[in-house]
């Protein structure tokens, strides 16, 4: 249990901040792709539309969970809860479980620009992890309750 007296080292303000800055772009791309929005979607090809719009179901909400989970999971981390902990580890399922379609079930990454999606996809997961690193390591030194 944390000590309520523990000082929050500067450093968590910063991760939990960027990491929040971060998940609310995953959060918008969800959004806006779920919603359609004709504004943001003109960026894509029609084959990409289609690609996302194609998504099943299940791959469509281990998504939403990755995205919402990792928006909360920054939340949580600035808000000093240990409860980060849980919420980034399945949102890192989730969003190994988005991966497992987008390149193992699907064309995804052809569809979404070869190689530079997959490096990206590697950029989301590196973080992501970190994140949950983060979280347990400021949980196990008592800064997170």
């Amino acid at each position: 249990m944390a000590d309520s007296n523990i000082k929050t080292p500067w450093h968590l303000w910063l991760v939990g901040i960027l990491g929040a800055l971060w998940n609310s772009i995953g959060v918008f791309d969800y959004i806006m792709t779920q919603t359609r929005n004709e504004s943001y979607m003109s960026n894509f090809t029609t084959i990409q539309l289609e690609y996302f719009y194609g998504l099943p179901a299940w791959a469509v909400a281990s998504w939403a969970i990755a995205v919402w989970t990792a928006l909360l999971g920054s939340i949580l981390l600035l808000l000093r809860k240990k409860l980060a902990v849980p919420v980034f580890v399945i949102g890192l399922i989730a969003y190994l479980l988005t991966c497992v379609h987008n390149y193992g079930l699907s064309n995804g990454m052809e569809i979404m620009g070869g190689v530079g999606a997959l490096i990206f996809s590697a950029v989301i997961f590196v973080i992501t992890l970190f994140l949950l690193l983060y979280s347990k390591a400021m949980t196990s030194k008592g800064i997170l309750s």
